[in-house]
């Protein structure tokens, strides 16, 4: 445990040549008297480790001291060649330069870790599209990643229903969701999010942009991505669980916040162990499929459409097995057959 936060403690000092005792203790999660120890055993292990003192004073690695990768444990290691699969980088145009940073790294790796980056391969296999979708990346987005690398503006022309709209806009990132890679910028005062297979034409200007550096491209996505979820699931259904409906609701839900509101609006048990809660759907025709995967762990109590189609789908189910079995004919096939490969 010490072993590896000293390895940190280093690598801090790295990359941020000064901090204080303060910041590396909050970085280390540790005490500031915690620091001070290991400051003074990397010392005496040889590490160059010098105290500027003075208001703007702190730690730093003395004469551009680096150290090598020799810190890394296997699991380390392999981690590191997983987080370089090829897929998105290929698609940003970034194969080449992923394919070199692989090699130094491996150069730099002891003997023993070496075969890293086979083993990795031979065990995870990264197939970003879904099902069904063209395979290959969008027409502009090598253009669209060099101009979010070195902060170009971009003059964006983009297919918006049946007319095409052209936008000035500052790229601030780029977001691979289910396949689907979409684009954040900056137009004007507004942030906005344009999917990269509906751009039909980029320009990449001369003129650089500064970037807002407390902008957070992962807390905005997660933002949107919630809030475009809510903006879909605006009607409610009021239904009855049983404590096993309430369990599998988890799984059926549209997303987690609509889960997590049912739980939380749902009343006491009855005598039954039912309860009544109130829960965020689509529309009736996406709470309809949903909620026939439930079974006979829900009952619908309102609206009336959704309960009279339910309804309907439970007598229509108990007629089905109310008879004898019925035997597949000639030809046909009971069910879809297997993914390749599995049995």
């Amino acid at each position: 445990m010490r072993a590896a936060r000293l390895i940190s403690l280093v690598l801090l000092l790295q990359a941020r040549e000064t901090m204080t005792a303060a910041e590396l203790a909050r970085e280390l999660e540790v005490s500031e008297r915690t620091v001070y120890r290991d400051v003074l055993a990397l010392s005496a292990a040889g590490v160059p480790v010098y105290a500027d003192r003075g208001r703007a004073g702190g730690y730093r690695l003395v004469g551009g001291y680096r150290t090598r990768l020799t810190g890394l444990t296997r699991d380390e290691a392999e981690a590191l060649f997983l987080a370089g699969l090829p897929g998105p980088a290929g698609d940003m145009g970034l194969a080449d330069a992923v394919a070199a940073a692989e090699l130094k790294v491996l150069a730099a790796l002891p003997p023993a870790l070496r075969d890293a980056p086979a083993r990795t391969g031979q065990r995870f296999h990264l197939d970003v599209p879904g099902w069904f979708r063209e395979v290959g990346p969008p027409p502009w987005l090598t253009e669209l990643a060099g101009a979010v690398w070195r902060d170009r503006v971009v003059e964006l022309r983009y297919r918006r229903g049946d007319r095409e709209v052209a936008r000035t806009l500052r790229p601030y990132g780029l977001v691979l969701k289910s396949g689907v890679w979409y684009l954040v910028g900056r137009v004007g005062d507004d942030v906005r999010t344009y999917r990269v297979d509906r751009v039909t034409g980029v320009e990449v200007s001369d003129e650089t942009f500064d970037r807002d550096e407390d902008f957070d491209l992962a807390g905005h996505w997660r933002a949107q991505a919630e809030a475009f979820q809510r903006g879909m699931l605006r009607e409610r259904a009021t239904v009855r669980l049983s404590a096993a409906g309430l369990r599998q609701l988890r799984h059926l839900a549209d997303a987690p916040f609509a889960y997590d509101e049912a739980v939380a609006a749902a009343d006491g048990p009855d005598a039954q162990g039912w309860v009544v809660t109130r829960l965020p759907v689509e529309s009736v025709d996406v709470a309809y499929h949903q909620l026939l995967g439930l079974g006979p762990e829900v009952e619908v109590l309102d609206p009336p459409e959704l309960r009279t189609r339910l309804a309907a789908a439970a007598e229509r189910m108990a007629r089905h097995y109310a008879g004898p079995q019925t035997r597949p004919g000639p030809g046909r096939q009971p069910g879809p057959g297997p993914l390749p490969g599995q049995r």
